[in-house]
């Protein structure tokens, strides 16, 4: 459903949300560590949510990513998905057809665009926080 890209991109904010809850920044190295994700795509990635002012990198010793305390309640994960793979997860053809709609519809137009819509949804409404929260009460995890 979505690029592995977005998947480690949400992945990263996660664990960097939960750190940043505790007022710490949180290394590359330790990110990828985290999530099991590949350093040098990690870093790419999120270059993209800096330049999106989704995540926030300071440089130096001290340095690291951090979420601002005051977005994690507001930057969804309808957010994250749009900086990193744009909006197609909620436009594209679930068969993949160049073109399909309500005139055209392809076999699964139907139902897609209410799975789409549920989607949607549930991206818009899930925000940072609540995921850190969950992966730090011990109820979800970021790798196996």
């Amino acid at each position: 459903m979505f690029s592995k890209a977005c998947e480690y991109g949400i992945r990263s904010l996660i664990y960097i949300t939960m750190k940043s809850s505790h007022n710490e920044r949180v290394n590359l190295v330790d990110i990828s560590a985290a999530i099991d994700s590949p350093t040098a795509f990690t870093a790419k990635i999120l270059q993209k949510l800096v330049k999106n002012n989704i995540v926030e990198s300071v440089k130096g010793p001290h340095g690291g990513f951090h979420v601002a305390k005051e977005s994690m309640d507001t930057i969804s994960l309808s957010d994250v998905v749009k900086a990193i793979d744009g909006d197609t997860i909620y436009n594209g053809c679930g068969l993949g057809l160049a073109e399909c709609n309500e005139l055209r519809p392809c076999p699964l137009h139907e139902k897609f665009t209410q799975v789409r819509g549920d989607l949607k949804q549930m991206l818009k409404t899930t925000n940072l926080r609540s995921l850190a929260e969950e992966l730090e009460s011990g109820s979800s995890v970021l790798r196996v």
